[in-house]
């Protein structure tokens, strides 16, 4: 339990006014933001993990969501497997979920536990069985201010956005273990990712792209584009970062990004976005994937399929009249979705 994280276990709603905490939970997005909520809410994290040579590669979300009927509310710690191309959803008691207002982040979801440093997995069910404990080190996260809190920049204090995406960890180092089925698999040497997403429901339509695995160490590229309710209407929203060597290239909505391109098909995605200064191109393969449950006007429905052990073929330039590649190379064991349209036209090769 708590013991494990070095934390008191506490309830999901702690002493003192919810909406004091949900607002102090703007400015920390590891942190759970649903205090004093109990209908139409979710909040999950996505920790990804891969071994030092591709066994295993995984993703552990643990999450809440609460229903508009709360006899549907449930805690869940959600495991894909890419190897396989499987998943698996494991529901708990509202109550067995348990968290704590500020930092230090950590989260439980019954005997299972979570923090920026560590995971203890206990699960055990009809699909079989994760167990396990996985260190995490040397964790970048995306760099926040505080008019900018984290990704999402001055939307995460918009209180009316449908969903809000985090992201805790660009890469990280991994040490530890986990047996799955049975087998026991190491990770020591291994590369691991974090992000997390909370709101009412996803997107009617997204592309999400992450890999953090490249000929050149500590290199990693997440990409997101969704669509976003805003107002009486809605826009196509943009978050994007390639870390390279320390630095991160932003592309943002708030940063005057924009998507140039986006061409889907069953098999591949091919897009490219750009800045005032800078041009992203991707083009990533999509192999068969896991299916994973996801939250949707009230409900946990299981519509989106993430493919894990693709590459993507990123290319970064600077615009202009003389424009210069500044990286090229194939990023490998990457998370790859795509769900709904965009209505983006297809580009020219």
């Amino acid at each position: 339990m708590g013991g494990n994280l070095g934390a008191k276990a506490v309830p999901a709603v702690p002493a003192g006014p919810a909406s004091w905490h949900r607002i102090k939970s703007l400015w920390t997005p590891e942190t759970y933001h649903g205090w004093g909520l109990s209908r139409r809410w979710f909040e999950g994290w996505y920790f990804k993990m891969v071994g030092k040579h591709g066994d295993p590669i995984m993703a552990v979300i643990p999450g809440i969501f609460h229903a508009e009927d709360p006899r549907n509310s449930h805690a869940f710690v959600q495991v894909v497997d890419g190897n396989l191309g499987e998943s698996t959803y494991n529901t708990y008691a509202v109550d067995e979920f348990r968290t704590s207002p500020g930092r230090p982040f950590w989260v439980e979801v019954g005997p299972n536990c979570f923090s920026l440093e560590r995971i203890d997995l206990d699960l055990t069910g009809p699909s079989g069985s994760v167990k396990g404990h996985v260190r995490m080190g040397e964790i970048r996260p995306w760099p926040a201010s505080p008019w900018s809190p984290g990704i999402m920049g001055p939307f995460t204090l918009a209180p009316f956005m449908q969903c809000y995406h985090g992201v805790l960890g660009l890469d990280h180092s991994l040490s530890g273990s986990l047996v799955l089925g049975g087998v026991e698999k190491s990770l020591d040497g291994g590369r691991g990712y974090i992000e997390r997403d909370w709101g009412r429901s996803f997107p009617e339509a997204w592309i999400w792209i992450q890999t953090n695995h490249f000929e050149r160490e500590k290199t990693s590229l997440m990409f997101s584009l969704a669509t976003v309710p805003w107002l009486s209407g809605q826009f196509t929203g943009l978050i994007a970062g390639l870390l390279l060597e320390g630095r991160l290239y932003r592309f943002t909505t708030y940063g005057r990004a924009t998507p140039d391109f986006a061409e889907v098909t069953r098999d591949a995605i091919k897009i490219r976005v750009h800045n005032p200064r800078y041009e992203l191109t991707l083009e990533a393969e999509r192999p068969p994937g896991a299916r994973l449950r996801s939250p949707e006007v009230g409900s946990m429905e299981a519509r989106v399929t993430e493919s894990m052990g693709g590459s993507v073929d990123v290319l970064l330039r600077t615009r202009g009249a003389s424009p210069r590649t500044i990286f090229e190379g194939r990023g490998l064991y990457a998370g790859v979705e795509a769900v709904g349209d965009l209505g983006l036209s297809p580009g020219s090769s």
